[in-house]
């Protein structure tokens, strides 16, 4: 399966300026568990670790730009080699109306963040549909 910004499985490519409101560097590349975990999300799942994935996530680092309780959500990103969860995750923000306002990685369990554009998560939708076709 073909996915668009492909990257080293440990680390996206950050550009150099914020990818939108949140401030945060745009991912660039990632890796290909990412999308596919982007791809995941967009089905609605069903997700790999279901105690785990599609719940709350609390921002207690405050990495990401402060919003109401409830406003993200985390899902693990598959690491090849790891036999657990590891510590790639995709946060999403908003969505109560079924559309995912923002999306987020982070490879190094919530040390630090990257903004997925959603037009990169648009390519990426398109490619996996045309995959599955």
């Amino acid at each position: 399966m073909s996915t668009p910004l492909e990257a080293s499985p440990t680390t996206p490519t950050a550009a150099a300026t914020p990818a939108g409101a949140s401030g945060l560097d745009a991912c660039g590349a990632l890796p290909r568990e990412a999308w596919e975990t982007v791809s995941l999300v967009e089905l609605g799942g069903p997700f790999p670790y279901p105690d785990n994935d599609d719940k709350r996530f609390g921002n207690y680092e405050g990495a990401l730009p402060k919003q109401k309780s409830g406003y993200y959500r985390e899902y693990t990103v598959d690491t090849p080699g790891v036999h657990h969860r590891g510590a790639r995750r995709i946060v999403t923000g908003g969505g109560a109306d079924g559309d995912v306002d923002e999306w987020f990685y982070t490879a190094d369990h919530y040390e630090t963040f990257c903004e997925i554009s959603g037009q990169d998560v648009a390519k990426n939708t398109a490619t996996n549909t045309e995959a599955t076709r």
